[in-house]
C-alpha cells in the first residue's frame, strides 16, 4: 500500500509540477533524487525521534525548502508559534507511518547499491566485515535490524523494521520498478531471517515486542504464523492476560492477515476464557469452525456470537460449545442468531451444557425458522433434555425444510417414548438423517428400539450408523432390530450395540442381518455384551458367507469369548475375502494360545489388518513375541499392537 502511495505521489509530482504527461516514466532522476532526500531525512529524524522539523533540517538533507510544499501529499506545511514574538516554519510528513516507510526504504536502498548497514554504530561497507564473520550480508543486515528495533527503549523502530522487512520480498521490490534499478535477498536470506525472529520470540521479550515480531513474521509471509501465535501462548511466553485493548487488536489483525487458512478456530489454544472469546470475534467470524468447548463460556458469550450468526459475511459453519454451562438462559439468547436469515450453520454441538426441555422449545422456534442449512445436531450429555425436550425437537426433525443428517442424543435421560416422537418425525421426513446416537439412555430398553423400528424398516429410511450403545438391549431387542434391518439394509454402516445384553441368543439374531447379501455393515461394536465362543461361530459363519465390508469390529469385554472364541475368529482372518482392518478383543478371557492362532492367521492372509487390540488379557509377554516380529514383517499392515 505504502509503495502504491510513493508511486501516485511521483506521479502527482511529474504531470502537475514538472510539465510531464501522464504516460512518461515517473521515476525520472529528479523523482529518484526527490524519494532518496526524502528517505534520508526520515531515518536521520527518526533515529533522533522527531517528528517536526525545521528548515536546517531539510537543507541539510538537500530537499529545497521552497520547493517543499511542492510535494502534495507527501510533505504538509504547518506554522507554529515559538512565544509571541516570531513564527517559524516547520514541517512533518502527513503520517509517522510515511516517515517509517521512507525511512525504511532509504536504508533499504543505501544497503542494496552500496552494502553499507546504516543500523550499525560504526558505518562499514559489508565486504570486508562478512568475510571476516562468514555470515551472508544479507543475513547480517536483517538480524540488526530486527536486533535495533527490540533494543529501542521506546518501541519508536517496530514499524520501521516492518516496513524493511517487507521491502525484502521480491515481490515488493519489483512494485518499486525504476527507483530501484539492483535486487537484493533471496528466499532464503528470508527464511533465516524467520528463523531468527522466532528464536526471538521464544525469549521472554515484552508483549508489544512479541506482537510486533508476530507482524515481522507476516510481513515476510510466513506461513506458520498462526501456530507460532499459539505456540507462544502454550508456552507462557505470551498470556492474554497481558494484554491491552489495543493488543488484542493487534493478535486479531495477525491472525486474520495470515495467510495460513482458518479453517478451524481453538479457543483453547489461546486462552479458556470469555474474555478471549470476546476479543477475538473476528477471527471466530473469519472462520469455517469455531472449537469453543470447555472454555467456561456463559450466556454473555451467547450474546457476543448472535453478531458472528447474523453476519452476512460470516464464514462460520460449524460452531462447537460443549461442556459450557450456557443453560436454557444461553441457549435462548443464542437462538436469536440461529432464526437470523443471514445464519449458515452447518453444525451445532451443545453437549453437556446444563440444558432442559425448555432449550429445546428454543431451538426448536428458531431452526424451524431458518432450518434449511443445520445437517448435524449434538444435544447429547444433558440429563434435563428428557423425553419432553426430544418430543420439542420432534417437532423440527418433522418440518419438511429439515435436512438434519446427524442427531446426537447421547446421555439425555431418554424412556421408550423418546422412540416413540422420533420415530413417528423421521418417517414423516426421513430422507436425510444418516446418522443416529442415542448411546447411554439405558431406560430405551428393548420397547424403545422396537418404536424405532417401524422407521427403520421404511424405504425412505438412509441411517447410516445407529449407535445404541448402554441402552439396556437384550436377545429380544436385538431381533425386533434385525427384523427390521433385513427388510432394509442397504445403507447402515456402522452398528455399536455395546453394553447390551445380547448373551449368544443375540448374535444368533444379528447372524441374520450380516449374511444377507444386501448388508453393507463396516463397524461392529459389542462390546460387553455377555457374549462366547458360541457368539464367535455365529458372527464368523455370517462373515465368511458376506465378509467384504466390515472394517471394524470389536469385541472386547466378552470375558467368555475366550480362546476358543478367537480360533473361530481367525477362520474368518484367514478368508481371502476379509479386509478387517481393526479388531478389538480387550479383556475376553485370552491366553498366550490366541496369539498362536492369529499369527497363524495373519500369515495366510497380512495386507489388511493394520490395529489389533489385546489389552487386558493373561497374554504374557513370551506369547506376545512372534506377534510383535510379525508386525515388523514388511508383508504385514499391522501398525498398531496393544498387549500390556
Amino acid at each position: 500500500m505504502y509503495i502504491h502511495y510513493l508511486v501516485v505521489q511521483a506521479k502527482v509530482k511529474k504531470v502537475k509540477y514538472d510539465g510531464g504527461r501522464k504516460t512518461d516514466p515517473h521515476w525520472s532522476p529528479d523523482s529518484i533524487k526527490m524519494v532518496e532526500s526524502l528517505g534520508k531525512l526520515a531515518f536521520v529524524q527518526l533515529q533522533k525521534g522527531k517528528l517536526i522539523f525545521y528548515e536546517s533540517d531539510l537543507t541539510d538533507c538537500g530537499i529545497d525548502v521552497r520547493t517543499a510544499s511542492e510535494y502534495s501529499g507527501v510533505f504538509t506545511q504547518v506554522f507554529k508559534k515559538e512565544g509571541n514574538l516570531y513564527t517559524n516554519t516547520v514541517f512533518c510528513f502527513i503520517h509517522l507511518s510515511v516517515q517509517e516507510f521512507l525511512a525504511a526504504l532509504h536504508v533499504h536502498l543505501t544497503f542494496i547499491k552500496s552494502g553499507i548497514n546504516l543500523l550499525e554504530k560504526q558505518q562499514t561497507s559489508w565486504w570486508p566485515k562478512m568475510l571476516r564473520r562468514k555470515v551472508d550480508p544479507s543475513t547480517a543486515f536483517y538480524q540488526t535490524a530486527v536486533d535495533e528495533a527490540l533494543q529501542s527503549p521506546n518501541g519508536h523502530l517496530d514499524l520501521f523494521l516492518r516496513f524493511l522487512l517487507g521491502l525484502s520480498l521480491l515481490t515488493n521490490q519489483d512494485k518499486l520498478g525504476g527507483l530501484l534499478t539492483q535486487r537484493g535477498s533471496s528466499s532464503q536470506t528470508n527464511q533465516e531471517t524467520v528463523e531468527y525472529i522466532k528464536k526471538k520470540i521464544e525469549k521472554k521479550v515484552s508483549v508489544e515486542r512479541s506482537i510486533n515480531l508476530f507482524h515481522c513474521l507476516n510481513e515476510l509471509k510466513d506461513v506458520s504464523l498462526v501456530e507460532e501465535v499459539q505456540q507462544s501462548l502454550r508456552s507462557g511466553r505470551l498470556s492474554t492476560d497481558d494484554l491491552f485493548p489495543d493488543q488484542w487488536s493487534a493478535l486479531v489483525f495477525i491472525l486474520l492477515s495470515s495467510e495460513e487458512d482458518l479453517e478451524e478456530f481453538d479457543l483453547k489454544k489461546y486462552s479458556r476464557s470469555e474474555k478471549a472469546l470476546l476479543r477475538l470475534l473476528p477471527v471466530v467470524k473469519a472462520s469455517n469452525k469455531a472449537q469453543l468447548r470447555n472454555c467456561n463460556l456463559s450466556e454473555r458469550s451467547c450474546e457476543a456470537l448472535i453478531s458472528v450468526l447474523s453476519s452476512p459475511s460470516s464464514s462460520l459453519k460449524e460452531l462447537d460449545l460443549s461442556h459450557n454451562d450456557l443453560q436454557d438462559l444461553g441457549v435462548e439468547i443464542l437462538s436469536d442468531g440461529l432464526k437470523d436469515p443471514n445464519c449458515k450453520l452447518e453444525s451445532l454441538s451443545l453437549w453437556d451444557c446444563s440444558l432442559t426441555q425448555i432449550s429445546c422449545d428454543y431451538l426448536v422456534s428458531a431452526l424451524k425458522s431458518n432450518p434449511s442449512h443445520l445437517q448435524h445436531l449434538v444435544l447429547g450429555g444433558n440429563k434435563e433434555l428428557k423425553d419432553s425436550g426430544v418430543k420439542h425437537m420432534s417437532g423440527f426433525v418433522e418440518s419438511p425444510d429439515c435436512i438434519l443428517k446427524t442427531l446426537r442424543l447421547r446421555s439425555c435421560n431418554l424412556s421408550k417414548i423418546s422412540c416413540d416422537y422420533l420415530g413417528s418425525a423421521l418417517k414423516s421426513n426421513p430422507s436425510h438423517l444418516e446418522h443416529l446416537d442415542l448411546s447411554s439412555n439405558y431406560y430405551l430398553q428393548d420397547a424403545g428400539v422396537e418404536q424405532l423400528c417401524d422407521f427403520l424398516e421404511s424405504p425412505d429410511c438412509i441411517l447410516k450408523t445407529l449407535k445404541l450403545k448402554g441402552c439396556g438391549l437384550s436377545g429380544i431387542g436385538c431381533y425386533s432390530l434385525v427384523s427390521a434391518l433385513k427388510s432394509n439394509p442397504s445403507h447402515l454402516e456402522h452398528l455399536d450395540l455395546t453394553f447390551s445384553d445380547l448373551q449368544d441368543s443375540g448374535l444368533l439374531y444379528l447372524r441374520g442381518f450380516v449374511e444377507s447379501p444386501d448388508c453393507i455393515l463396516k463397524t461392529l461394536e459389542l462390546v460387553g455384551c455377555s457374549l462366547s465362543e458360541i457368539s464367535c461361530y455365529y458372527l464368523v459363519s455370517a462373515l465368511k458367507s458376506n465378509p467384504s465390508h466390515l472394517e471394524h469390529l470389536d469385541l472386547g469385554g466378552n470375558r467368555e469369548l475366550g480362546d476358543a472364541g478367537v480360533k473361530q475368529l481367525c477362520d474368518f482372518l484367514k478368508s481371502p475375502d476379509c479386509i478387517l482392518k481393526t479388531l478389538r478383543l480387550g479383556s475376553c478371557g485370552l491366553s498366550g494360545i490366541s496369539c498362536d492362532y492369529l499369527g497363524s492367521a495373519l500369515k495366510s492372509n497380512p495386507s489388511h489388518l493394520e490395529h489389533l487390540e489385546l489389552t487386558g488379557n493373561n497374554l504374557q509377554r513370551p506369547s506376545v513375541i512372534h506377534l510383535l516380529d510379525l508386525k515388523e514383517s514388511p508383508d504385514c499392515s499391522l501398525k498398531d499392537l496393544g498387549w500390556w
